[in-house]
């Protein structure tokens, strides 16, 4: 995923195993790839959550199992489903990054929302 959004522009500011590793960069980024389980266990949704709220970064799910994020994570955007294709990836990311205006741009086909 690093190499197809820098290969678009994107600057991808750090890759976090664990909840420590994403917390010391939170205040550096505005867009959260996360995944669930991590090198520290299932602290994706925390993770998530706190960027979201805590920091305000724009957060989406990268996961094999978004069935644990039920109904969906407070703050956060929605989820894309691992695997993923490269135009997929690039959709939901723009869409995350496009500026909010009145008229809420379409989600992409791959990407399932929140709220």
């Amino acid at each position: 995923m690093q190499c197809i959004l820098e290969e678009r522009g994107y600057q991808v500011v750090e890759i976090a195993a664990d909840l420590e590793g994403a917390l010391t960069v939170a205040d550096k980024i505005d867009l959260a790839l996360v995944d669930l389980n991590l090198r520290d266990g299932l602290t994706g949704p925390e993770i998530g959550k706190r960027l979201a709220n805590d920091h305000k970064a724009k957060v989406l799910f990268v996961t094999a199992n978004p069935r644990l994020l039920g109904k969906g994570v407070a703050g956060t955007l929605g989820v894309l489903p691992k695997p993923t294709d490269e135009a997929s990836l690039t959709a939901a990311v723009a869409f995350a990054l496009s500026p909010s205006t009145g008229e809420q741009a379409e989600a992409p086909p791959a990407l399932q929302c929140f709220g």
